[in-house]
């Protein structure tokens, strides 16, 4: 049996954490991946008296918590942009996106016809994401997709959406929006936004009202 100790232990452990950072997607994640391991760095540094190691982690602590402080801190332009349903750069978007798109979405199909609303979501002036739904009765939306690039996954889009945009579902007629999860990941997602789950015609719905 190897013979590890504490202090190796968490050299492995800041190791590990420090690589999973560089895997991210969501810049918000690497950095707070990257927070983490290095402060255990940088007190595996002065634990073994290796000051350089410990030193130089601190900095990268300190970086880390500046620019997370700055992005949670950032004032930012959102807004939802509606558009035609045939858009170019809509279609060429999906395409782009459509592995990615599979993996939360696996049932996505883009039908050209079938959207009430089809819109892009902007942050900064940049598309972030696209929101696809069609109308399931007369006061409710059905979402067909929602979709966030990786970069902009700090849930900031969703909020902005789903709370800050109320009015813009409200003024065209709907006070209810529902949607079917195709994986628990997106389950999770939903919830955070405020969906509750209800049974529809013996079906798993999230249903949010505005």
């Amino acid at each position: 049996m190897l013979n590890i100790s504490l202090l190796e232990w968490l050299g492995y452990v800041a190791s590990v954490l420090v690589v999973i950072s560089m895997l991210m997607n969501s810049i918000v994640k690497l950095r707070w991946y990257n927070l983490i391991g290095a402060a255990l760095f940088s007190t595996y540094g002065f634990l073994i008296s290796a000051l350089p190691v410990g030193l130089l982690n601190l900095f990268v602590v300190l970086a880390d918590a500046y620019y997370i402080y700055k992005m949670y801190n950032k004032t930012e332009y959102f807004r939802i942009l509606e558009i035609r349903r045939e858009n170019f750069y809509l279609i060429d978007f999906l395409k782009f996106h459509k592995d990615d798109i599979r993996k939360y979405f696996p049932k996505f199909e883009y039908i050209e016809g079938m959207n009430t609303i089809t819109c892009l979501i902007l942050r900064d002036m940049a598309v972030a994401g696209v929101f696809l739904a069609r109308e399931y009765d007369e006061k409710t939306l059905f979402i067909g997709l929602d979709y966030v690039i990786p970069q902009y996954r700090d849930l900031k889009l969703g909020r902005y959406v789903f709370e800050d945009s109320k009015d813009f579902f409200i003024n065209k007629g709907y006070n209810k929006l529902c949607t079917i999860s195709q994986n628990e990941t997106h389950s999770r997602y939903l919830k955070k936004m405020g969906f509750v789950v209800e049974t529809v015609n013996d079906e798993k719905h999230f249903i949010k009202t505005l």
